[in-house]
């Protein structure tokens, strides 16, 4: 009879384990071999509840499809409900931003991942929203957030405002008035976000109010 696995070792403990790793050395550091040093267990007690690297990767976007359980109050006017769960998924990213390149471009295939999606389609379609125009609700909140988190707009720009000035004023005076609002520059990425999100959420509620 083969030994146990060890009992403490779980296919979310090696997923949380491949996220950290991720966070504090990028997706690159993410191997097998180092997980198994970070968890203090031989490497192939691994294989015990992750099959492979596509596995691994399933494991931890079912792990960080966990942390939006929540995300998603359909008890909440609709408009509340949207912000919420925009924002908390972005929160959720925004901890996980190194291995995003990585998952975001897997199927979503995680049982996890689904209930995410099923439930903001839930909360859309209630608003008598046709099924296809749901569909494309739900992909223009998924490029507004994974966007802000793949992307930051503020660190692309490294002169300072008026280094811009002669020969792009335009983007000199926005740079400028942004490095005067209320957080500066450097919040200037949450702002673009939050703008973003109002902006979509104003477009539906104008289209809710048509319908009636």
């Amino acid at each position: 009879m083969g030994r146990p696995s060890n009992p403490l070792l779980s296919r979310d403990a090696i997923a949380a384990a491949a996220l950290d790793l991720a966070v504090e050395d990028g997706a690159e550091a993410v191997t097998m071999r180092a997980i198994a040093a970070r968890l203090g267990v031989r490497g192939p007690s691994l294989y015990n509840h992750v099959a492979s690297k596509d596995d691994l990767l399933d494991a931890m976007t079912a792990h960080i499809s966990n942390e939006l359980r929540d995300a998603v109050d359909e008890s909440l006017p609709w408009r509340d409900g949207v912000a919420r769960y925009a924002r908390t998924y972005r929160k959720v990213f925004l901890r996980h931003h190194a291995i995003l390149p990585v998952i975001a471009r897997r199927p979503v295939q995680t049982r996890e991942a689904l209930d995410g999606y099923d439930a903001l389609a839930r909360l859309l379609l209630a608003l008598r929203l046709p099924a296809a125009e749901v569909a494309e609700v739900s992909a223009a909140v998924d490029y507004l957030v994974l966007g802000s988190v793949l992307e930051t707009y503020t660190a692309g720009f490294v002169r300072p405002a008026g280094g811009y000035r002669p020969d792009h004023p335009a983007l000199a005076d926005t740079l400028e008035a942004a490095g005067e609002a209320p957080g500066g520059l450097a919040g200037l990425d949450e702002r673009g976000f939050e703008r973003g999100l109002a902006l979509l959420l104003d477009g539906l509620a104008g289209r809710v109010a048509r319908l009636g």
